[in-house]
């Protein structure tokens, strides 16, 4: 298999250089493996350029200016009133992406991992061709390959996005104005991210959702909470509700939203924006997938076995192209394990135990079983929960929604799932994480010593209520 240009020869090529990809470069040079990575745009994917980074980055900014104009003189801070610099916002979150893009270029170079730009598509199933912006093109030949191209914004077949007015998150991270009333078709992770940006900095949102609540694919009481709470900034929830038109006249500065709602009757919303967050579908068009003996379903997905391999067993998928959670985590690691497999290590991963953030103010985050799921699957379980307002730590940081929901097995203890909705939430579910992984019972955790005052008290309060009962502060 040798190539005509022995530097276009490589033990891995990686196409695509999201968390998923970049990572498994890392990784596969670690393990000393002669590795390439292409890529079209800008190192770092989605995630790191217009998905989750500048999106963290917008919601920081945000909470600052919320916290400023709502607090700060229940805090003794006496300010003038706050003004939003939106456009001062865009420019740090960008900031904050080339900042982080150039770390991922530090750590390709520190690495020795060889970074194509271009277009990447499968010749044959050992080779790839690279065509670059100016036209050039080189083939890259590799003894494995893989596939790490990742996920765009999906869309309803009715609904046309300009990029002016109706948008996908893409754009909502480039606004050049606050919007007056922002509608948001989606409840989801993304949508009520950037909903609660804007709803913070002033905007009236609306939130569109198909199914009876928002955040469905997370514990029940995590969506009824974040509903709670996001209706104090002034986020209004539209569920059960179906979108059947988005219309917006040509050069008009407002859109219309139709729906029905949960008894058939039309409704209508009329904003001066639209983000149309219905999720994400992979990115696998134009690859050339055939040419490598591959397919894609019908969703654009690549399937894949225990072990991340194709219908090639040098062929590997990974992350938003494959089935289950797209989350750039979940990508990581699937990264790490195909550069190990290929290294002929034999790691794994246990999908269950892949952690799930959505990064309002309060967080939400879950690991492990939904108390609906276990209903379903028909588990004898029990559940333990405490509220974030009785915990000291909360109320001296004026933090006090949400609650920790614990879920373990009735006979064992073994803990099933553990979910939080509080402040710092994305990090206080390592803990559920780490314990989960070992097996623990809700006993274990409750009879570990947690610092006081902080909010990991509420897990280990949890815990006690989920044992016996046995809360200490409730």
């Amino acid at each position: 298999m040798a190539a005509s240009n022995p530097n276009l020869s490589f033990d891995l090529v990686i196409i695509g250089s999201g968390p998923g990809g970049y990572v498994c470069a890392i990784r596969a040079a670690q393990l000393g493996l002669r590795t390439a990575i292409v890529e079209k745009k800008k190192l770092g994917g989605t995630c790191l350029n217009v998905g989750c980074i500048p999106s963290k980055a917008l919601l920081d900014s945000s909470e600052h200016f919320y916290t400023a104009s709502k607090h700060f003189a229940e805090h003794g801070i006496d300010i003038a009133a706050p003004k939003v610099n939106l456009k001062q916002m865009i420019a740090r979150k960008q900031k904050v992406v080339d900042q982080t893009v150039d770390g991922v270029k530090f750590l390709m170079d520190k690495n020795k991992v060889q970074v194509f730009e271009g277009w990447g598509s499968f010749v044959s199933d050992h080779s790839v061709s690279v065509k670059a912006a100016d036209g050039s093109t080189h083939t890259l030949e590799a003894k494995s390959i893989v596939i790490a191209t990742g996920s765009e914004p999906g869309n309803l077949p009715f609904i046309k996005l300009d990029g002016e007015r109706v948008v996908t998150s893409t754009e909502a991270l480039e606004f050049k104005e606050v919007p007056k009333h922002l509608i948001v078709i989606g409840g989801g992770v993304i949508g009520l991210e950037l909903g609660s940006v804007y709803a913070r900095l002033g905007s009236e949102v609306s939130v569109v959702e198909y199914a009876d609540r928002i955040i469905p694919g997370m514990d029940g009481s995590m969506s009824k909470e974040l509903a709670k709470s996001l209706k104090k900034i002034g986020v209004q929830f539209y569920t059960s509700h179906q979108v059947q038109s988005v219309e917006r006249k040509a050069k008009a500065k407002t859109v219309k939203v139709t729906a029905k709602d949960p008894k058939g009757q039309e409704v209508a919303f009329e904003g001066d924006y639209c983000l149309v967050s219905v999720g994400r579908k992979p990115y696998t068009e134009g690859l050339d997938l055939e040419k490598a003996g591959l397919q894609a379903d019908d969703k654009g997905r690549v399937a894949v076995n225990d072990h991340l391999q194709t219908a090639k067993p040098h062929i590997y998928a990974i992350g938003d192209v494959v089935r289950g959670a797209m989350l750039a985590h979940k990508a990581e690691e699937e990264g790490v394990m195909v550069a190990e497999f290929i290294a002929g290590q034999k790691p794994h991963i246990d999908y269950n135990l892949i952690p799930n953030v959505v990064y309002t103010w309060p967080e939400v985050a879950g690991v492990g079983q939904t108390e609906e799921q276990l209903k379903a699957s028909g588990r004898a379980y029990k559940a333990g929960s405490f509220p974030i307002r009785a915990l000291g730590r909360a109320r001296a940081s004026m933090d006090t929604d949400g609650l920790v929901k614990i879920l373990a097995d009735a006979q064992t203890d073994e803990v099933l799932g553990v979910h939080i909705i509080s402040a710092r939430a994305a990090d206080m579910i390592a803990e559920a994480v780490v314990a989960m992984e070992f097996r623990a019972s809700a006993e274990d955790i409750a009879r570990i010593s947690h610092a006081h005052p902080t909010y990991m008290e509420a897990v280990k309060e949890a815990a006690l209520d989920a044992t016996s009962k046995r809360a200490l502060h409730m």
